[in-house]
């Protein structure tokens, strides 16, 4: 479902298995492709540590300020698609995979369901993200 007026939104991307420079790729050509949305800026690339304290390889992690006509349960259910097609299974919560997308911050809207946070309730314990978005922000109209 498209939002009448596009609107900035900051996505996340990370990966640590694989090829992690091309899942970012794929995930930012994927992102550009999708209907009324136009990938306005991208981060740098940054490696960083993984969270949550399981032993596994570090993340390529990138920022993305979209501009997106899709309303933010169409931009999920986008990302989730995307990650499925560079083969991203979801086994346990903080664990390795091969793309994650994360959307943390969309429009000035706050949201508060099962499946969707908005902002990203992690956004202010990963400094990286606001590296990152501050990057970015120049970008933004």
């Amino acid at each position: 479902m498209a939002a009448s007026v596009a609107e900035p939104v900051y996505v996340a991307l990370g990966s640590n298995l694989g090829d992690r420079a091309a899942h970012l790729a794929a995930a930012r050509a994927a992102l550009e492709a999708l209907p009324a949305t136009r990938v306005v800026a991208t981060s740098t690339v940054e490696e960083t540590a993984p969270l949550g304290g399981k032993a596994q390889p570090a993340y390529l992690n990138q920022m993305v300020l979209l501009e997106t006509g899709l309303d933010p349960r169409a931009l999920l259910a986008a990302c989730q698609a995307i990650e499925q097609a560079q083969g991203r299974v979801r086994t346990e919560r903080c664990g390795p995979r091969t793309l994650d997308i994360d959307i943390v911050q969309f429009g000035r809207r706050h949201l508060r369901e099962p499946d969707l946070i908005i902002p990203h309730p992690g956004l202010a314990d990963r400094d990286f993200w606001q590296r990152e978005m501050a990057e970015l922000r120049s970008h933004e109209r």
